[in-house]
């Protein structure tokens, strides 16, 4: 036996026994999309025992399973579920916890095909509205709150600026109105923040990101605290929406999970490494890190994760043509729209767009990078080399 809350034995042994499969020290992918039973009594008999659970692919997977076994260990909550990507996750996660009129808060800076979901889907065809708000000062989510909110949607720290949101503060907003907190926890992974345990009731993640970590699946999860929540979220939500993630990428999502920690750890300080580098360039005006000491928000970053990953952004002096012609010649940061891998990448997020520039809250131009596993010296001199050309 060991410590079900020891996070490295939970992400390499945690809900697994060799002996089940003949030895064999990873379990097998389970790839078939039936399981048959031996009467009627047994094909219904749902519950009774883990076997009893898997009767149809759509609904459960015992590869799939292994993984949300550990996720859920991982986040401290009492189940979690696996879906085909980050979005099924973040859409099933809103979806079950909304009707139509309710009212959402959503932090201005979440990941963009979320703001796209609320907007065009829970707004425009399901007649929800949507409060945006900067969410730094947990009184400007309080003031938004209406009678009809029904889901507080949180990301932090936040896309491309990197802002942290104070977790707990609003986790307490939330409850004492009866709002269901949903926080996409991509960005630190369960290692490096546990929204649960600081009163968030669903944890979500694009596990395409670093828990794969090889840029070869497509995948989503989500943990919460709630079992009657969560069993609803799986019962009526994923099995009824076909969102669960392949068997396939179960068993890929298992493999990074056994990684997750080296790899946060190397991209972790390949990132500050270059932060640092980029905080004392003459033509940065300014970097956005939560690894970093400057960080306006250490002390809540000191309270609330225990580490950072290695995405960060950076505000370039220069016009967005020259900028971008500068980058243009980068070689190891691959212009790419993804991150979490093993590759290192770059997005050009905001050029001479004022109405971006206030939405973002940025001055000049913001390039996003996700610093990879090369070697921090080849990726310092890749930067140094594109720089200079500005």
């Amino acid at each position: 036996m060991f410590d079900d809350k020891d996070d490295d034995m939970i992400l390499t042994h945690y809900g697994e026994d060799p002996s089940r499969y003949f030895g064999a020290v990873i379990p097998p992918i389970f790839m078939n999309s039936l399981h048959v039973k031996q009467n009627f009594d047994d094909l219904y008999a749902l519950g009774c025992d883990e076997s009893a659970n898997y009767s149809y692919g759509r609904v459960a997977n015992p590869t799939v399973e292994h993984v949300e076994k550990k996720l859920a260990a991982l986040e401290r909550g009492c189940k979690a579920l696996c879906f085909g990507s980050g979005m099924a996750a973040i859409s099933t996660a809103v979806l079950n916890s909304t009707r139509t009129g309710s009212h959402i808060v959503c932090v201005m800076n979440a990941y963009g095909p979320t703001r796209h979901f609320l907007d065009a889907i829970c707004r425009d065809r399901f007649g929800m509205t949507v409060t945006y708000v900067r969410g730094v000062d947990p009184a400007e989510i309080e003031d938004a709150i209406r009678p009809e909110t029904a889901v507080i949607m949180l990301e932090s720290p936040t896309t491309f600026v990197f802002e942290i949101i104070d977790l707990a503060q609003i986790a307490k907003i939330a409850r004492k109105r009866g709002i269901i907190t949903i926080i996409d926890n991509t960005y630190c992974t369960s290692l490096y923040q546990k929204p649960l345990e600081l009163g968030i009731d669903v944890s979500v993640h694009t596990a395409t990101k670093y828990f794969g970590g090889h840029s070869d699946i497509i995948a989503g999860a989500a943990a919460g605290a709630d079992p009657e929540q969560m069993d609803q979220m799986g019962n009526q939500g994923r099995a009824l929406y076909g969102g669960i993630l392949g068997p396939m990428e179960g068993w890929l999502m298992l493999r990074g999970m056994r990684t997750l920690r080296i790899r946060l750890e190397a991209h972790q300080a390949a990132a500050k490494k270059v932060a640092l580098y980029l905080e004392s360039h003459p033509k940065v005006s300014a970097v956005h890190y939560p690894g970093l000491a400057s960080h306006p928000q250490h002390e809540l970053i000191r309270r609330q994760q225990t580490g950072s990953s290695g995405l960060l952004s950076f505000e370039l002096l220069g016009s967005p043509e020259k900028v971008k012609a500068a980058l243009d010649t980068l070689r190891l940061f691959q212009a790419g729209p993804s991150w979490g891998g093993f590759e290192s990448l770059r997005v050009f997020c905001v050029g001479s767009d004022s109405k971006q520039k206030d939405w973002y809250g940025c001055k000049n131009n913001l390039i996003r990078l996700h610093v990879g596993l090369e070697g921090t010296a080849n990726l310092l001199a890749d930067l140094e080399n594109a720089l200079k050309l500005l």
